[in-house]
């Protein structure tokens, strides 16, 4: 009969100890979450920090540098840099079995689909190019993102117009963007392959540039990788293909690589609605992981290495 009476009592005693053990690992849990969430919101920087990342870059602590490194891109690179005037030679070599792709351009089947010329581009003739090409003078130009040559035959008829004998890489998987015949109703289509390739090559002949500018078609990303690999290098390089964060993130990790001591770096959309979360998020990560200044022309983000890049090829 006690032994019923003090049963409750003891079931109670229980009970209350269970509550206050978890209430205690709920108050313990709760700070932790409030260090953590603290702790991220004062490292990640606000929106009105990131848009005034265009001034000087500091130098990244310690900590911050070793938690970036797992978004490095370290493929293996050639240490023996190709020279500018054998850049051409390699790649039809490399890609086109030595041929030009231009001989015999077009073929009578493709003749009656293409226009003479087909030019479009965004911001292909901003200043910027002739600021860049006029100071840098470069012998290879790397272009990320060609869609249908506006820029890179803008590009030529600047080095023209300066005397400079400049070589141009246009690196595209030329298949544009899921949706985009919606807009360009005019690129044709054959068997489920859109003729943007051609169309762009078909530009390139109509303005005379066929010893200007090669195609590289290959996604960028696979592009650059072996342009590096290859050992092939550039004095000034374009970045304006994807323009969502991973992909631009990769291009211009890529595009680093392959950038000659003293080289530019530039590309478009930096001022965009979506500058957080695309293009611009992407080049200020870059900056801030390699101690680099970013400058605006237009449009267009710059990174000049000119006393800040010592080593082409980082060993990994």
């Amino acid at each position: 009969m006690k032994d019923d009476q003090h049963r409750p009592l003891h079931l109670h005693t229980h009970q209350r100890s269970r509550f206050s053990i978890t209430h205690t690992t709920t108050y313990v849990i709760l700070v932790l979450l409030s260090y953590a969430m603290g702790y991220l919101s004062h490292s990640s920087p606000t929106q009105q920090q990131q848009r005034h990342q265009v001034l000087p870059q500091l130098t990244p602590p310690p900590s911050l540098v070793s938690e970036l490194d797992s978004f490095r891109v370290t493929a293996q690179c050639s240490n023996s840099p190709v020279p500018p005037h054998l850049v051409f030679p390699t790649i039809l070599d490399r890609v086109f079995n030595n041929t030009s792709p231009y001989t015999n351009f077009p073929p009578p089947y493709l003749a009656a689909f293409l226009r003479g010329k087909r030019i479009k581009g965004w911001g292909s003739n901003g200043a910027v190019f002739e600021h860049l090409i006029e100071r840098v003078k470069p012998r290879v130009i790397i272009e990320v993102g060609t869609f249908l040559g506006a820029s890179a035959l803008h590009m030529v008829n600047v080095t023209r117009k300066l005397g400079l004998q400049t070589q141009i890489l246009c690196v595209d998987d030329f298949r544009g963007w899921p949706g985009f015949r919606d807009r360009f109703k005019d690129i044709n289509m054959i068997n489920g392959d859109v003729l943007l390739l051609q169309q762009f090559m078909q530009n390139v002949v109509y303005f005379n540039a066929t010893g200007s500018v090669l195609p590289v078609p290959f996604s960028t990303g696979s592009g650059l990788e072996k342009l590096c690999e290859w050992g092939i290098t550039a004095d000034l390089i374009e970045i304006d293909a994807g323009h969502d964060f991973i992909s631009a993130w990769g291009d211009i990790n890529r595009a680093y690589r392959i950038l000659r001591p003293g080289g530019v770096i530039f590309g478009h959309d930096y001022f965009t609605a979506a500058d957080n979360r695309g293009v611009r998020r992407a080049v200020n990560l870059f900056a801030k992981m390699n101690n680099l200044k970013i400058k605006t022309d237009g449009q267009h983000w710059v990174i000049d290495t000119t006393s800040t890049k010592t080593n082409l090829i980082p060993k990994k």
